[in-house]
Order: structure tokens, then sequence, then C-alpha cells
């Protein structure tokens, strides 16, 4: 698939989310009380901040593919299905925004932007597209797990944003 950088093994069936640590109970049809890692999808057109993200939420989670522009991650996104898609907003061919529209009411992937904008107005309009988190790159340390695990639990996360006094 073109723009596709790595990808994980794939599951086809998804179960119930279970605990904080980015695990789920898998379908019946799998081994009964066996916990899969929640599937991640992640979107940068930054090469390094991609690597330094994965490398953040491998251990908690399965990071199936990582792209660089938003036609890809549509185009991942209806491949994959991953649980989670963390992708930033400026990117080539198709903004984070305008892909996150595209992907609405498409699967059951949770959304959380991570992007270098620490503007109001980029917050609404990401929040509009249906997704429930938005980090900005300077707090990916402290708030990146904890708005993906607000994000599978369904509540909205925003990174707190200095005012402008």
């Amino acid at each position: 698939m073109p723009g596709l950088l790595e990808v994980g093994p794939s599951a086809s069936n998804h179960g119930a989310y279970h605990g904080k640590e980015g695990a789920y109970l898998a379908p019946r049809a799998q081994r009964v009380g066996q916990l899969r890692k929640m599937r991640i999808l992640l979107a940068d057109d930054h090469r390094e901040l991609l690597e330094l993200t994965r490398g953040l939420l491998e251990p908690t989670f399965d990071v199936v593919g990582c792209v660089e522009d938003g036609e890809s991650l549509v185009e991942a996104a209806g491949k994959l299905q991953p649980d989670v898609i963390v992708t930033d907003i400026s990117m080539p061919k198709l903004d984070g925004i305008e892909a996150a529209n595209r992907l609405r009411g498409s699967g059951s992937s949770k959304i959380v932007f991570l992007t270098a904008h620490a503007d109001p107005d980029f917050v609404l309009a990401a929040l509009k597209t249906g997704a429930l988190a938005y980090v900005t790159k300077l707090r990916i340390g402290t708030d990146l797990l904890v708005a993906i695990g607000e994000a599978l639990a369904g509540r909205i996360f925003v990174s707190p944003m200095k005012s402008a006094t």
C-alpha cells in the first residue's frame, strides 16, 4: 500500500476494551481470557516524530502502521481497522482534519490528534470531526498515553494550553 511505512499483524475481529493498559479481551472465537493490545495507526509527515511516537506507544500498544500523509492515512485506516488513530493536522496531500472527516462513520477507530497547533480554533475543528483527543506535541510525554486511554473510554481529552495574556 503506498505511503505505509510499517505494518504489524492485523486482527480482523474486535473485542471489548479491558483495563487501562491498552489491552482488550479478544472475541470468544479466540482463546477465552486472552488479552490483545489495542491497535494503533500513526500519521505524521515527520519521520523522526513517527519513530519517537512509536517508541513511546509500543510497550503498551500494538502500532500496526505508520503513514506520512492524509491520503495514506485514510487508505491504511480502511485496510487495517485500528482501534486508535493518532494523527497530525498539517500533512501533505490531505490534512489530518480532512482525513478525519473522511473517516467519520467508516469504522470504529477512535481519533487522537497529536499536533504542534496550540490554538483553540484547531481544537474545535478537530473535535468537530468526531475526534476524542487533542494533544500538543510539546506535551507528548505527559499527555499522549492519557489521551489515548480517555479516547478508548469514550471521553474527550485536550492538552492544557497557555492562554494568550
